[in-house]
């Protein structure tokens, strides 16, 4: 089975951190509920104002879907600068570094 990783990033204002963590926390455990994520990264770099997050997905089809869905609810928040990338992930060598890729 070949695994996809997203990468999604965005303009981002604000907030960062902590306050970002206590406002998202919903969002954040609403995203295991969706189909194929194995598991996200959040990312933000509050000195380029970007946010963004790292995915993996069980499926090229579910991290499709998933990139659909969400570049959808980040624009009808007024986030701009969406970007998504989809990625086969190459275990093999992926292994060799640590990266650890078992399924939920």
């Amino acid at each position: 089975m070949t695994q996809i990783l997203l990468q999604v990033d965005f303009t981002h204002q604000g907030p960062f951190g902590e306050e970002m963590a206590q406002q998202l926390a919903g969002l954040a455990a609403s995203i295991n509920q969706e189909p194929g994520v194995i598991w996200k990264i959040w990312t933000e770099n509050a000195a380029e104002q970007l946010g963004g997050g790292i995915y993996l997905f069980e499926s090229e089809a579910s991290a499709q879907a998933y990139l659909t869905m969400h570049t959808a609810r980040l624009t009808a928040m007024g986030i701009t600068g969406i970007r998504g990338c989809l990625f086969s992930v190459n275990t093999a060598l992926s292994a060799i570094n640590h990266a650890d890729f078992a399924s939920k």
